[in-house]
């Protein structure tokens, strides 16, 4: 078994925390989490694909390990979070990369194709959207302050980061909720309940909309540079529809779209069957 390195690394002043296993001259593959988890979120994915793969996992800013710099001194918004995590790359010299983009991992990983077509050589989509007809009705809310960005909008999405939500969110659509280890989301609501951590949070939902927009430049992208595209999803995930991994054939006809029988976070039960998916589709 590949041993996992727990490193950290400074980007524009930025502490960017990552886990890495693999040899470096095998092809790389990095992966990116979403909210409100970490790289920790990959921690049975990284063993079953060190032996091919070198893979990178960092934590976003505001996320996990990484460093947590206050409103003031950094905008938390998903092109922010983009420029660090391009930033990151760069500074591990990754010049060519698969990408594994997941939840709000999707929109960085997006961004990060956009500036670099030519060094992402692939996309594996977990529950990350680029499409409309993948956002659920879950989103109102959210829609709402969008709308509005009134305090009453802002405070009413409190309710997306307690501790009940964010359990709601590993086992809703799970069929057996004991394979569940409540690890994953203890570690969330512990990152979640840290000083300041909340209004980070809420900007970035405020700042969601930014990537709705960019959906049209995503799917422009892939229809011009045709990237290998492989979605594999959680059918039962009360944010991202279904719909939302069969459109990406609509701008890569030939895009792989592989369906589990599990939630949002489908590596909390299927990391064994989507490792396999993966390892295939790579080669």
């Amino acid at each position: 078994m590949s041993v996992v390195a727990n490193r950290s690394i400074d980007v524009d002043g930025v502490d960017v925390f990552y886990r890495e296993a693999g040899d470096r001259s095998l092809p790389t593959l990095l992966l990116l989490h979403g909210f409100p988890s970490s790289s920790h979120m990959f921690r049975d994915l990284i063993p079953l694909l060190a032996d091919r793969f070198h893979v990178v996992a960092p934590d976003l800013p505001g996320f996990g390990q990484s460093a947590m710099p206050s409103r003031e001194a950094f905008a938390y918004t998903f092109d922010h979070l983009a420029e660090v995590i391009d930033g990151f790359t760069e500074e591990l010299k990754l010049d060519r990369f698969s990408v594994y983009v997941f939840d709000y991992g999707a929109p960085v990983g997006f961004r990060l194709a956009l500036r670099h077509p030519e060094r992402v050589t692939a996309i594996i989509s977990q529950n990350g959207n680029a499409y409309e007809e993948g956002l659920s009705e879950g989103w109102n809310p959210i829609r709402a302050y969008w709308k509005d960005a009134s305090q009453a909008n802002r405070d009413a999405l409190r309710a997306f980061l307690s501790p009940e939500t964010t359990k709601w969110q590993y086992t809703h659509g799970v069929s057996d909720e004991t394979a569940v280890s409540p690890d994953g989301y203890t570690l969330d609501t512990f990152y979640l309940a840290r000083p300041g951590s909340a209004e980070i949070q809420l900007d970035l939902f405020g700042n969601y909309q930014s990537n709705v927009q960019l959906y049209p430049a995503f799917q422009k992208y892939m229809r011009t540079y045709r990237p290998r595209v492989l979605a594999v999803w959680g059918t039962n995930d009360p944010f991202f529809l279904p719909a939302g991994a069969e459109a990406f054939k609509k701008d890569v006809p030939d895009a792989q779209v592989v369906f589990f029988d599990t939630g949002h976070f489908a590596l909390e039960t299927h990391a064994t069957e989507i490792a396999a998916v993966i390892r295939d589709f790579l080669g």
